[in-house]
């Protein structure tokens, strides 16, 4: 029977092969997504001398395949990492992950190695071995860690853990006159690769620091550490501490010529911007003065049309040739009541009224 671990893992590869959504199979009960609350553990990993380990039991390693099948919960495939794990960073995470993900069910103990033997074998470290010790614990993927672990592995060491395979990259590890020390180990078939993150490690991370090595130091003196602390003579310290100043007058001018920049382009839009403005209304200023006073302009049409009328307003009316004067019809005159005698008029007015009196006797004449 497998362990629910086992069930766990084949749920999930059935999810991915399912054809319900995300993945999910339709007859697959167990919900697609787990709690936060079951992620990640709230205390660190504990050191083997605090592990209790029941002798009793014989210690039968399983088989690759056993392990791969799923062992019962009980009884997990116990499987060994070591390293020095100084600076831990992502790629020593990574390679825990994958330790801890070898098997349906691993239980995974980590070996650090002391001060005294990474100094003797590979050389100084930048963490003593208690901070490198308390790092793993740290780690979410540990569930043991053996303090100051051997450099070589051997038989006592890995039946005292009861330890059936041990992981690590596949790159030979040349150390203590060996060109692999774990090549014992891939010959007895206790041996499980890991693969390496590329573009991190420990040795990448002080080579940072040796190279800009200057930048950190006034970084830190510049927040609070003596030059003895950071084992910098008085000669570098005031050298630091000038070019700190430098560098703060350089990044003042480059902010000043990023802001006189920024001016010097608003300006620029602003002057592109009137000088579009202007030739647009210098355009429509030309257009409506040519529509106003040009050849063919308003002010021309209206100029012809007032000189056409002031002329016909001076010009005399002539009388139509068909009708002359004196063939008119003289209007009769007025003459006052019980009097046949006009009432006096003009001297320039005589004739015609001598002329209309006549009529007047004329007409009594014939009464």
């Amino acid at each position: 029977m497998e362990p629910p671990t086992s069930s766990r893992l084949n749920s999930r590869k059935r999810r991915k092969d399912g054809s319900g959504p995300n993945g999910a199979a339709e007859l697959d009960g167990i919900p697609p997504k787990m709690s936060r609350r079951s992620l990640g553990l709230k205390e660190p990993a504990p050191f083997s001398d605090e592990v209790e380990i029941d002798y009793s039991k014989p210690y039968v390693r399983v088989t690759y395949e056993e392990a791969m099948r799923g062992t019962p919960l009980d009884r997990p495939v116990r499987v060994y990492a070591d390293g020095i794990f100084d600076l831990f960073h992502s790629g020593h995470a990574r390679a825990l992950m994958q330790a801890k993900n070898l098997f349906p069910n691993t239980y995974l103990i980590v070996g650090v190695c002391s001060d005294e033997l990474t100094h003797n074998f590979k050389g100084f470290t930048v963490m003593n071995e208690n901070e490198r010790y308390d790092a793993v614990q740290h780690c979410r993927y540990v569930d043991e860690v053996v303090r100051n672990a051997p450099w070589t592995l051997t038989p006592e060491f890995l039946a005292e853990h009861r330890i059936d395979f041990v992981a690590h990259d596949d790159i030979p590890y040349s150390s203590a006159g060996s060109d692999d020390v774990y090549k014992h180990i891939k010959e007895a078939g206790m041996f499980a690769p890991t693969q390496r993150t590329e573009g991190i490690s420990t040795s990448d991370i002080i080579t940072r620091i040796v190279r800009d090595y200057d930048v950190y130091a006034r970084r830190n003196l510049q927040r609070g550490y003596t030059a003895k602390e950071l084992n910098v003579s008085f000669i570098n310290e005031k050298k630091y501490h000038l070019q700190e100043r430098v560098d703060k007058v350089k990044k003042r001018v480059k902010d000043v010529e990023e802001k006189s920049k920024e001016f010097v382009q608003k300006v620029e839009e602003k002057s592109i911007d009137l000088i579009q403005k202007w030739e647009e209304k210098s355009r429509e200023f030309i257009g409506n003065f040519l529509e106003m006073f040009g050849p063919e302009g308003a002010l021309k049409h209206m100029l012809k049309e007032g000189k056409g009328r002031m002329l016909q307003a001076i010009s005399p009316k002539q009388s139509p040739s068909s009708s002359p004067t004196h063939d008119r019809s003289p209007s009769p005159s007025f003459r006052w009541p019980f009097s046949t005698k006009t009432p006096p008029s003009s001297p320039a007015n005589r004739s015609r009224n001598e002329s209309a009196v006549t009529y007047d006797i004329s007409e009594d004449e014939e009464d």
